[in-house]
């Protein structure tokens, strides 16, 4: 066994090219190197740790075995991306993940030429590889392109479409499956990696093309019994009977902790002149970090944590989460009502409905990164009378619009969507963003749609939805806590497209849609020192939309601002247009609609991306002034 450097290697690593000066000896020290890093780095910034662990080893074998970026790498959802990010000229700036102006905590063309495609969602991988592979074949090219996907990424469709296109196409393209939940195969070790080794070799391959050129020339019958006899010997002894059916040539299950094992498979199928190929690497999530291990659902994405002893940083407000008050509320309402079902794509604990499913777990139902099937799964369940609540991130459901439209709004069935992460959300960035949710909805017929302004107002819309049985509806909440108000025993339904005033006044007019609402009373009470008396209202629905409240609004006030954490498009478009239609922007009415801005907002603080957003408070007393004409010291106008 050969002995730890004295120098630590991975301060040599300045981009790949120094990893492939290294000897295979010297990776497991720099493994380990490598780990503590991640480790190390996450501890100070947060974010998705028991990926990343997961797929150290792998992560140096790629970069040691391919010519990145020439070759090309995608990894897919790009969340295990940290070891990669290190390994790739990017280790001076990796305790910026997430940070405002720092590294993104996904894939990110900008970024890096090693990173040649950007992620955030799932299942993206091998669609985005087949098209650079193909590219590559019409120009003559002998690149390599490589597609590392897994953690849960499988079970979303569009990865079995692209492997059947990729199967039928025959590019040359390799698939590294990264096996981390022991869902597709049993535990690896010697027997397998030998076998792995031996069918990915030239020998074999050579053999197996040569007996398929041979059988050619025989009898329909025997090539036909010949192929399915070759077919159940593979598939007997490594279980890759699925993905041969979609015409990949398999190769695995391979411990991918092992470099041993890794790297001779992955220089054999880096050399096959045969495609496209899977490699099955079966992987522990949060390897190396014990609590990592033990806990990971709690360790995929984390907050600043203690390094020694794991604790993660508790967040400064007391307030509980609006997930967490969404959860609650739902299972409140799942006591009374049997009916009552909770369906998620993959994200039980980030949606809260874990709770769900620790109460009701006949009632609950994870059906995987699967949106679209999540969707029209619960337009089925409600054909037959039960009443589904969808928990889907704003980011994810838009992968299922479809499905809205057609599956379940076309036929009024009473889906209930809870529309989670609605907004900007802080350090994830522009990926994960819920900025297009209220346009994309709104614009449906036979749809409720709401927008809590607190917690307590989400405990109320839950009663909500719970309570509409004729048509589809939906409601948004944010990320991250509320903002402390006292929470009713029991959610009360509300009127159908009915706001709310909170405040009166008669010059200006703040009209919220959703939890801007604290932003519009703190600049309401600004105005009011400069003399401005100030109307706030809560929207609640952006669809049916309040139209009394709206002309009540417009014929009131000198100036109106409608104000969402949303793109254009959205909740101030739908006023404008009854207010256009009903002719009251006719008699002098000053509006101005606040928006998210027309770009994506890159990762930061959510306080720091709401004002460069322009939709705090002081931007707002700004929009104001600049719709009155005049300014007041201090007040800088909105960008």
């Amino acid at each position: 066994m050969t002995k730890p450097s004295p120098t630590p290697l991975l301060d040599t690593i300045g981009n790949p090219d120094d990893l492939r000066q290294l000897s295979d000896d010297q990776l497991p020290q720099l493994a380990d190197e490598l780990r503590r890093e991640t480790i190390s780095a996450v501890s100070e910034t947060g974010g998705h740790l028991g990926a990343g662990l997961g797929v150290v080893e792998l992560t140096l074998a790629l970069h040691h075995v391919f010519d990145t970026p020439r070759d090309r790498l995608i990894w897919d959802v790009g969340h295990q991306c940290y070891p990669h990010k290190i390994l790739t000229g990017r280790r001076d700036r990796i305790r910026t993940l997430r940070q405002s102006g720092g590294l993104s905590g996904f894939t990110k063309r900008s970024e890096s030429p090693y990173d040649p495609f950007g992620a955030g969602h799932s299942s993206t991988s091998i669609s985005a590889g087949l098209g650079m592979a193909v590219a590559r074949d019409m120009e003559d090219g002998n690149r390599n392109v490589v597609c590392v996907i897994g953690d849960g990424s499988m079970s979303a469709g569009m990865a079995y479409e692209a492997m059947n296109n990729a199967g039928a196409m025959q590019s040359r393209l390799i698939v590294v499956l990264n096996d981390n939940d022991m869902s597709i195969a049993p535990p690896v070790g010697a027997m397998s990696a030998y076998l792995a080794r031996r069918v990915s070799g030239p020998s074999y391959l050579s053999l197996r093309e040569t007996a398929k050129q041979l059988t050619k020339r025989l009898p329909k019958f025997i090539q036909e019994s010949a192929a399915r006899a070759e077919e159940f010997a593979r598939g007997f002894v490594t279980g890759g009977t699925l993905f041969e059916e979609l015409g990949f040539y398999y190769v695995g299950p391979i411990d991918g902790h092992n470099l041993d094992h890794l790297l001779p498979v992955l220089r054999n199928v880096r050399d096959a002149e045969k495609g496209p190929i899977l490699v099955h690497v079966v992987t522990q999530k949060g390897k190396g970090y014990a609590p990592a291990e033990e806990s990971q659902d709690k360790y995929h994405g984390v907050a600043r944590f203690d390094v020694v002893t794991g604790a993660q940083a508790e967040p400064a407000t007391n307030a509980p989460s609006y997930t967490t008050v969404f959860a609650e509320s739902l299972v409140k309402q799942a006591r009374r009502d049997d009916r009552i079902v909770a369906i998620t794509a993959a994200m039980p604990a980030g949606t809260g409905l874990d709770r769900f499913e620790a109460e009701f777990p006949d009632r609950f139902f994870d059906v995987g990164i699967a949106e679209q099937h999540a969707v029209t799964f619960a337009a089925g369940l409600a054909v037959e009378g039960y009443r589904p609540f969808a928990a889907i991130y704003s980011t994810f459901l838009q992968r299922a619009y479809d499905q809205v439209v057609h599956d379940v709004a076309i036929q009024k069935l009473p889906v209930r969507f809870a529309i989670d992460r609605a907004g900007l959300v802080g350090a994830d960035g522009a990926t994960h963003a819920g900025a297009f949710d209220v346009a994309y909805l709104a614009s449906i017929p036979n749809i409720v749609l709401m927008a809590a302004a607190d917690e307590a107002e989400l405990v109320h819309m839950v009663a909500t939805a719970a309570a509409i049985d004729d048509r589809p509806s939906a409601f948004r909440y944010p990320r991250g806590n509320g903002v402390g108000v006292e929470l009713p025993a029991e959610g009360a339904p509300l009127d159908i497209g009915r706001g709310r005033i909170v405040t009166e006044g008669t010059k200006v007019a703040i009209l919220s849609l959703g939890t801007r609402l604290a932003a519009a009373l703190d600049a309401a009470r600004e105005l009011e020192a400069h003399g401005l008396s100030t109307t706030v209202a809560d929207a609640r629905f952006a669809k049916p939309l309040d139209t009394e409240l709206v002309a009540r609004l417009a014929g009131e006030h000198e100036v109106l601002i409608t104000i969402e954490e949303g793109s254009a498009g959205g909740f101030a478009a739908h006023v404008l247009q009854y207010l256009a239609e009903t002719g009251l922007l006719e008699r002098g009415l000053k509006i101005r609609p606040m928006v998210l801005p027309d770009r994506f907002l890159d990762h930061g603080k959510p306080e720091a991306m709401i004002a460069a957003a322009g939709l705090d408070a002081s931007a707002i007393v700004a929009r104001v002034f600049e719709a009155l004409g005049r300014e007041a010291a201090g007040i800088a106008r909105p960008a």
